[in-house]
């Protein structure tokens, strides 16, 4: 009977729910945590975007960080993200010469030249962290050539977002929208942004109706967009119409919707969960990209993938793009560096950068396009499920 106690107890801890690290514990604390609440340490000393995450939740107010911060329900998809990237292992090749890995970063979107693959996805409200708002990704995105994609409910409007491209300059952005029946109010938005010289609308159709958000609701910052949506394939052929402008969609999360995308002409999709923000136990992106490689890989060749959630490490750009996946989005890193300003969100991008060259030259890669599903093994073999 002693025995038999005992391994009930060793097995009901190893059932037992692991601890949740949203910043992995790299010493931050112990070299940082002397900075006084409310102000920033020193750029200098950020390291990694996850320590962009650290040094925001104690500058910003409660409700501005919670308001970047939340998930949906229990926030398991939330930490799904996060936590997935992890449980898939490289297989490192060596003697391969990598000496020209960064030269091998550049990627196209739709056709337009970027310096890396990855791009700042929509996120509404960047004037919580910083009262020149949207206007530092525009001016970040330009210095470093990445694309950015402003959000729908920004803090700025389209106009003056627009109006932060430098002159004369032929910076590319992308217009998300959130959209319905209302045809009036579509054709004001697809006018709008053509004027502005948008050279794609993102259409976000993952949030078909509120989202679940506790910890956003007790802090009075839950979803901007509230209402139950319609959004079908009909609509879709509608709104193709509607514009010269060609329609990404974001938010797909099955390969079914991807073979429907396919058929009904879209130049793009967005594999995304909303950040984990609108239903949790929603699949992470890695999972629905593996999903659609195992299905079909040559899907990744007939339509431009794209994905965004929970990455935080040029090691989880590489897992993506290693699937097929054509370029990565992230949202919440950028808007806790915007706390930084400019400066910030530029940092943030170089970070990432220098992340994917030198991890892809360790993984043995020459050339980042040629990175492939061998480079890693996609089994669960990861220490947790």
């Amino acid at each position: 009977m002693r025995l038999s106690l005992a391994f009930l107890s060793l097995f009901s801890a190893a059932l037992a729910t692991r601890p949740f690290l949203n910043e992995p514990d790299t010493a931050i604390e112990d070299v940082l945590g002397d900075t006084p609440e409310g102000t920033l340490p020193d750029l200098e000393n950020i390291l990694g975007l996850p320590d962009f995450e650290w040094a925001a939740r104690r500058y910003l107010n409660a409700s501005s960080y919670t308001y970047y911060r939340n998930g949906a329900a229990g926030e398991w998809s939330y930490r799904n993200n996060l936590e997935v990237y992890g449980r898939f292992r490289f297989r490192p090749r060596v003697m391969v010469d990598i000496t020209d890995i960064e030269s091998t970063l550049p990627t196209t979107i739709l056709g337009h030249n970027f310096s890396a693959p990855f791009f700042i996805s929509p996120c509404a409200s960047a004037g919580l962290a910083h009262p020149d708002a949207e206007t530092n990704f525009v001016k970040a995105a330009h210095e470093e050539n990445i694309l950015y994609i402003p959000a729908l409910y920004a803090t700025l409007s389209m106009d003056e977002i627009a109006a932060a491209k430098p002159a004369n300059s032929s910076q590319v952005l992308f217009q998300q929208a959130y959209l319905n029946s209302n045809d009036t109010a579509t054709q004001e938005l697809f006018d709008d942004a053509e004027r502005l010289g948008a050279k794609a609308i993102v259409w976000t159709i993952d949030s078909a109706a509120d989202g679940n958000r506790l910890r956003a609701d007790r802090y009075g910052v839950g979803s901007a967009d509230a209402d139950y949506t319609l959004s079908t394939w009909e609509l879709y052929a509608k709104l193709r119409n509607m514009t010269s402008l060609p329609i990404i969609l974001k938010g797909l999360q099955a390969v079914e919707d991807i073979k429907l995308a396919i058929e009904h002409g879209a130049p793009a999709v967005i594999i995304s969960n909303h950040g984990g923000r609108q239903l949790d136990s929603s699949p992470s992106p890695l999972e629905v990209a593996l999903e659609v490689y195992q299905e079909d890989p040559d899907l990744f060749n007939q339509i431009e993938i794209f994905a965004d959630g929970g990455v935080r490490y040029g090691a989880d750009v590489l897992k993506l793009l290693a699937l097929g996946v054509k370029a990565v989005g992230l949202g919440r890193s950028f808007m806790y560096a915007n706390a930084y300003g400019f400066e910030g969100v530029q940092k943030a991008i170089q970070v990432l950068k220098r992340e994917i060259a030198i991890d892809a030259g360790n993984l043995g890669v020459p050339d980042l396009k040629e990175i492939d599903a061998s480079y890693v093994k996609w089994t669960n073999n990861g220490w947790y499920s």
